[in-house]
């Protein structure tokens, strides 16, 4: 059994960086970098860029709503026209920075509420996973587990990448807790990583109301905010080692 983790980084803009991306560039095997939607500029992608080169860090891009000062939190009323050019957008820059530091572009994942909302919304969903296959059809989608996004990056004819969570909790319909609900985060790191045995091991987790709904796993997201988070990552991949599931980054349809 093999796994893959990946982290949200290059959420910074100039000289100012948030998390903790050059520690746990060592660490992960996928960095999902911001493209300038909710975090991100020309400065910081190209150091992100360069970091994850650097380590063998499978990169990927991570395009969200237009919402700085929201954090790409907050849900915009924007068409699947909208979407569509707003990912050959923010997609396109980080390829650009790809390309110059030759280095593939390896997946995208999107980021916050339009990851949310393309978990549930067809229109939106096909929307993304379009501007993924017209850009470039190898690169892998990564997406919630058994969400209409995956879906639709199946119908495009794309790689999908199932993706859970290592410190997010469930509700019954397997959507993620809001974060407006206190219970949205998990805090203690052994149930977190109880969780993400469960879900590798079990191909099940448990919701809230302690509903158990089947999961399967292809990539763990672990976020690198939290002043904790490279002792997590260090704990999480030796926990999955002693369980024989190898950490690895995900292959691309031509590779």
């Amino acid at each position: 059994m093999y796994i893959d983790l990946n982290c949200d980084m290059g959420e910074g803009f100039g000289v100012h960086s948030f998390g903790l991306d050059d520690e746990l560039m060592d660490v992960i095997t996928s960095a999902n970098i911001a493209c300038g939607g909710h975090a991100g500029d020309s400065e910081v992608m190209d150091y992100t860029v360069r970091l994850a080169k650097e380590k063998g860090v499978a990169i990927g891009a991570h395009p969200s709503y237009p919402d700085l000062v929201g954090f790409g939190r907050r849900y915009m009323g924007l068409s699947p026209e909208e979407i569509y050019r707003l990912m050959i957008y923010q997609i396109g820059s980080l390829q650009a920075f790809c390309s110059v530091h030759n280095v593939s572009l390896h997946h995208v994942k999107p980021h916050g509420a339009l990851y949310n909302v393309a978990a549930k919304d067809k229109s939106i969903a096909d929307a993304i996973a379009k501007a993924i296959y017209d850009l470039d059809s190898s690169l892998i989608l990564y997406g919630l587990a058994g969400s209409e996004l995956l879906t639709a990056g199946k119908a495009r004819g794309l790689a999908i990448a199932s993706e859970v969570f290592a410190d997010r909790t469930y509700q019954a319909d397997g959507s993620l807790t809001p974060r407006n609900d206190e219970r949205a985060l998990i805090i203690d790191s052994d149930k977190a990583v109880e969780q993400v045995k469960q879900i590798v091991l079990n191909k099940e987790v448990e919701a809230i109301d302690g509903t158990v709904i089947p999961m399967i796993a292809d990539t763990i997201c672990v976020h690198g905010d939290s002043s904790k988070a490279l002792s997590f990552v260090l704990r999480l991949k030796e926990e999955l080692h002693q369980a024989g599931i190898k950490v690895t980054s995900l292959r691309r349809k031509n590779e």
